[in-house]
């Protein structure tokens, strides 16, 4: 597989299109924006440029990097000559029902088409497309240059050659692919979530505040990042999204989401891509700042 296109220009989709083009792969990187995709063009080259002040790329690979990645705002173009299209648009379930109706309807015929969804049910998402035997989970983790897990999910009718296929070319992009069966949550978030939503009570309930919770995780368990840290990071309402397909797939209220994080979502303070969660962002410090709210 040569040819990959990434739809969503992204925080995942940005780090997708990187590790594709920096193991040589010709990259389409599409979406709706052309901000979006300047922003994410940027996004690359500062990685890459952290890379070279590291030693671990030369001048030459950030060169032949960016130049493997080219850029488009038409869906149906971008994926006209797809090897293997990867989508990593929102965590909504209808928007990426959309988006695959049109990716099955222009890609080729036998272009392979992933899902880079942290929950979302595969089979649901190949049963809107033609080719449920060529749909698959890729799901990556963030940051995706520097996160080594790819967890690879297998639909209802996902072709055990298509599985091979992706777990091999996982390892290529230097990545330790684990495969999934497609229940929610799959493995990673099934398991994360409710340890985070656990967090999120906890600081509700008052046993504890944000510092203290996380210095828990990361003194006693040996977390290298503290639970609420973790989902400013994920994003608020990334969390929400998966804790809402948890309590929807098994029908068990112990994956309600805390009220607290229904609240936080709300407000429009979702972590760091809004500079406010359970920490504050963007100030010229690297230490974290709690939120007045938790202060």
């Amino acid at each position: 597989m040569q040819n990959i296109t990434v739809i969503g220009a992204g925080t995942m989709g940005n780090g997708i299109a990187h590790v594709f083009a920096q193991t040589g792969h010709s990259v389409t990187l599409v979406d709706i924006s052309a901000a979006a995709l300047e922003k994410a063009l940027k996004t690359v080259e500062k990685n890459l440029d952290r890379m070279l002040r590291k030693e671990k790329i030369s001048e030459s690979d950030k060169a032949a990097t960016l130049a493997n990645i080219s850029t488009s705002t038409d869906l149906s173009k971008g994926v006209s000559k797809a090897d293997l299209v990867v989508e990593a648009a929102t965590e909504n379930v209808d928007l990426k029902l959309k988006i695959f109706k049109q990716i099955d309807e222009n890609a080729p015929s036998d272009a392979i088409l992933a899902s880079n969804t942290s929950s979302i049910s595969i089979t649901k998402i190949a049963a809107v497309t033609n080719r449920p035997e060529k749909v698959i989970g890729m799901h990556f983790f963030n940051p995706v240059p520097v996160m080594k897990l790819v967890e690879v999910i297998n639909g209802y009718a996902t072709d055990k050659a298509v599985s091979a296929q992706i777990m091999e070319l996982s390892k290529k992009l230097g990545k330790v692919p684990v495969e999934i069966k497609d229940y929610p949550g799959f493995a990673a978030n099934r398991m994360l979530m409710p340890l985070m939503n656990e967090a999120f009570y906890t600081l509700y309930e008052g046993v504890a505040g944000v510092t203290e919770i996380d210095t828990v995780m990361k003194l006693g368990m040996g977390h290298p990042m503290g639970p609420l840290q973790l989902a400013d990071f994920v994003g608020l309402d990334v969390c929400l999204a998966i804790l809402h397909v948890l309590r929807d797939g098994f029908g068990n209220p112990k994956y309600a989401p805390c009220p607290l994080l229904v609240n936080m979502v709300a407000a429009g303070k979702l972590g760091r891509k809004t500079g406010e969660g359970f920490y504050k962002y963007g100030g010229a410090g690297k230490d974290l700042v709690v939120a007045d709210q938790f202060a």
